[in-house]
């Protein structure tokens, strides 16, 4: 698709010099892509996905992050004491 665009800018360029009204349309053209297409720093879909991914991604990480907080070693000693007080409670 960028491919496609770059060839036709290029030749709304050549047949400028023909007719200064070519000039004119792949001037708009460019402005139109570089002005439209980007945004945040790099290329982003219309339909949003992008931003999609990024939360699917944000949420996967949090997640991990509380399951490490939650079962990391310096709580398991927390759970032998726990344990050690229902099996006193049981028995």
């Amino acid at each position: 698709m960028f491919v496609l665009l770059l060839v036709l800018i290029v030749v709304l360029f050549g047949l400028g010099f023909l007719h200064p009204l070519w000039w004119v349309a792949a001037a708009v053209l460019v402005f139109a892509t570089t002005r439209h297409g980007r945004g945040g720093g790099g290329w982003i879909r219309r339909d949003g996905s992008d931003l999609e991914e990024y939360r699917d991604y944000e949420n996967l990480r949090d997640r991990q992050d509380r399951w490490d907080r939650r079962y990391s070693r310096r709580h398991r000693a927390r759970w032998r004491r726990e344990d050690r007080r229902d099996r006193e409670r049981r028995g």
